[in-house]
């Protein structure tokens, strides 16, 4: 294999030899069919928030504050649930509510000038204490709807539903980058907001759209989360955020440019997932787990920067 070939396929190399030392490892119960079904379903959420951190990063921003929207969006839900609302009132108050905590992000960063890192950070730290603050700290899991529990469990001719989740979301934000105008616009201003900006784009409506969308995106990932768990915590989504950015860094070192994208970071999300899988099978402990997630956001970052200087 040259050198060129490994560069463009050595992410996807490295997926399919996770499978396979897994499989080896653990043939019993890594590669078994229910496994499969239920490596799909750990993965739906991390991929939309994933997803989201995604269309944030094309424009050379972060989003710290997907994980925390992610959990008060949940626990708005069922707050609303105990207080007697059905799901067609509460499911669409909770994404409001993820989609104007993006906006926010996206005002401060694009208006104020405020870095992403510190406005995300701040904000998501006040939809936290919200979320403790209606939850009371406790977990929610009383009346609870059953048409909540169906938007992620079942299946469909024995595909997990939360798999067309991930079809039509990453679907939909794929299209929505390479084919639209508003995705060439995002392209551009991660590319070079100097020249985007005297190019006549409209920087600061894109960015507040972007951070807009991030956030309806991660609070749809907590209500998936929520409805197939059947229960919430107030800190529920705060996990996901090292994951997603880890699958996003990863899905970089598959694009022949470095960018981030959908279907890289899809293949970024289905290594960390299978990770994540297949040390818990074989009895890695949990510690060791985050080590291997902090290890891979340094080599996939530090792979990203050697594919930049050539």
């Amino acid at each position: 294999m040259t050198r060129t070939n490994l560069n463009r396929f050595g992410t996807l190399i490295a997926f399919v030899l996770l499978c396979v030392g897994f499989s080896i490892a653990a043939p019993a119960a890594f590669a078994s069919p229910a496994n499969v079904f239920n490596l799909v379903q750990q993965m739906a959420t991390l991929a939309i928030v994933a997803t989201a951190a995604t269309l944030v990063m094309t424009i050379s921003e972060f989003d710290l504050s997907v994980g925390f929207s992610a959990s008060l969006a949940a626990v708005i839900c069922f707050v609303l649930f105990g207080q007697g609302y059905d799901v067609w009132l509460a499911v669409p108050a909770a994404l409001l509510v993820g989609i104007v905590g993006g906006a926010a992000n996206g005002v401060l960063v694009a208006r104020f000038g405020i870095p992403s890192f510190v406005a995300t950070l701040a904000l998501g730290t006040i939809l936290s204490g919200f979320a403790f603050g209606l939850s009371g700290g406790q977990s929610l899991f009383q009346s609870v709807p059953d048409g909540f529990k169906s938007l992620a469990r079942g299946d469909v001719f024995g595909i997990p539903v939360l798999g067309f989740w991930i079809v039509a979301v990453l679907g939909v934000a794929a299209f929505v980058l390479t084919q639209t105008e508003f995705g060439r616009r995002l392209r551009a201003i991660g590319g070079n907001a100097q020249a985007a900006r005297l190019a006549g784009l409209p920087i600061v409506r894109d960015v507040i759209v972007t951070f807009a969308v991030a956030g309806g995106l991660s609070a749809l990932a907590g209500l998936l989360l929520a409805s197939r768990l059947g229960s919430v915590q107030h800190t529920m989504g705060e996990p996901l955020l090292l994951p997603a950015y880890a699958a996003v860094f990863i899905g970089t070192t598959a694009s022949p440019t470095g960018a981030p994208t959908v279907a890289g970071t899809l293949l970024g999300v289905a290594i960390t997932g299978v990770m994540v899988n297949g040390m818990t099978i074989v009895g890695v402990e949990p510690f060791v787990q985050k080590i291997m997630t902090g290890v891979i956001i340094l080599v996939a970052v530090l792979l990203r920067r050697v594919g930049r200087a050539k």
